[in-house]
């Protein structure tokens, strides 16, 4: 089946401790159905020292699951992603508005 929501979109969390936040997708794991988004579900890691990189506690972006995020539409509104034919290609559409992703 086609992947609802794709690397590059913007969503809004619906569930969770980081419920309301908005963000971009920066990575897609469909096998575990969850995603990447800049700046949602942060966790501080430890990482040691290397000749070429600063050591310390670095934040790090967790994965999230996909049924908590909702796509936002040309409005800013949180929006549920539908397929159709256009013409002979098969598109994306927000479900509020209509309009082609």
């Amino acid at each position: 089946m086609a992947a609802k929501l794709k690397k590059g979109d913007k969503v809004v969390v619906l569930a969770g401790k980081d419920k309301g936040k908005q963000g971009e997708i920066t990575q897609v794991l469909p096998a575990e159905n969850k995603a990447v988004v800049e700046g949602v579900n942060m966790a501080i890691r430890h990482t040691r020292q290397t000749q070429n990189a600063q050591g310390g506690r670095l934040p790090k972006a967790l994965p999230i699951d996909l049924s908590n995020l909702a796509l936002l539409d040309a409005n800013g509104k949180a929006t549920r992603v539908g397929f159709r034919m256009d013409g002979d290609k098969k598109v994306r559409f927000a479900k509020t508005t209509g309009d082609v992703i």
